[in-house]
This record gives C-alpha cells, structure tokens and sequence, in this order.
C-alpha cells in the first residue's frame, strides 16, 4: 500500500470518529480554506438538469427514489402484525409496540420502491393497512 493512500485512510479514519458539530466545523473550516462556495457547484447542476432535459428526461430532482412506509391502521390481528413489522425492521418489542400503539406512525423512511412495497405486501397479508410514500 503507498504512503498516499495510508494517509487517506489514516484520515478518513480520524473523520469518521468525529462528532456532528466536529464535522460541521470542519466542513466550514474546509470551505474557508479552499474558498468554496454554493455558486461553485451551480454549474455543475445546471448542466446536469439541462442536459437531462435535453434528452427528454426528467431531470433528477422530480424523479422519487425514496419512500416511506407508514402504518396506518393495525387491524384485528395486532400480534401478527407486531411480530411481522419486528421481522421487517428488526424492532425490539416495545419500540415495536409503540410504532403500533401510536398510529399512524412512519415504519422506515428513505427507501427504495421494491422494499416499501415488500413491506406494504407482508404487513397487509397480516391485516394491517400500510401507506407508501
């Protein structure tokens, strides 16, 4: 391994160790340092979008890749949908129990399309009613 990629792991080691106000520190310290700004990547994202366009595409930020599944009622068969909603989300009991208790209630958030509708598919089998977002 070169000496130049130790020092990237080195440091994206000492990164990841970092808390949140940390990080935001130092991406503000980066930003000063570099002289970085928010119009620097404007044109980068105006290509892109007008590049989409111009291929007949939707240009990405109109395009859904993330969904929420969110449990709307229980049903009769509240054990069997407490016991397959721990299976799909690796749940413990009670945070399971209070995802139920309080519906409607948000299951997983920002996830693909095939997932949310595995989830929608086994909880509904089970006699609950499930939303995508």
């Amino acid at each position: 391994m070169t000496e130049t990629k130790k020092n990237i792991e080195k440091l994206i080691e000492s990164i990841g160790s970092l808390t949140v106000t940390e990080l935001a520190e130092l991406v503000s310290a980066l930003k000063e340092k570099f002289n970085i700004t928010a119009q620097a990547f404007a044109p980068v994202a105006a290509a892109a979008s007008t590049g989409a366009a111009a291929g007949g595409a939707l240009p990405a930020e109109e395009v859904k890749t993330e969904y929420t599944v969110s449990l709307v009622s229980v049903g009769d068969k509240k054990i069997q949908v407490l016991k397959e909603l721990r299976v799909l989300t690796n749940l413990g009991l009670k945070e399971a129990k209070d995802v139920i208790d309080k519906t409607p209630s948000v299951i997983k958030e920002n996830i693909t399309k095939e997932e949310a509708d595995k989830i929608k598919a086994k909880l509904e089998e089970v006699g609950a009613k499930v939303e995508v977002k």
